[in-house]
């Protein structure tokens, strides 16, 4: 399985801040980014930084292990 994070506005339109979906040997980043977009389009309309494992991702060809955590958050600021 892989955990699946949201934060911020991309989880208030997800309705959730975490999923969970089955891991496929040779799943990426892209595909899985794709997948939700689908599902999710209000909320992927959003989605304009990723993480895997904890740390910053910008390749979409990614590998995606088991047992992993991906977190899709929109950008924001502080102050």
């Amino acid at each position: 399985m892989i955990d699946i994070l949201f934060f911020g506005p991309v989880a208030e339109r997800m309705g959730t801040g975490r999923l969970q979906v089955a891991h496929r040997p040779g799943m990426q980043l892209g595909q899985l980014r794709n997948e939700l977009r689908a599902a999710y389009p209000e909320a992927f309309a959003l989605v304009s930084l990723a993480a895997v494992d904890g740390e910053h991702v910008r390749d979409d060809a990614r590998l995606l292990e088991d047992g992993g955590e991906v977190v899709f958050m929109s950008r924001f600021s502080g102050g």
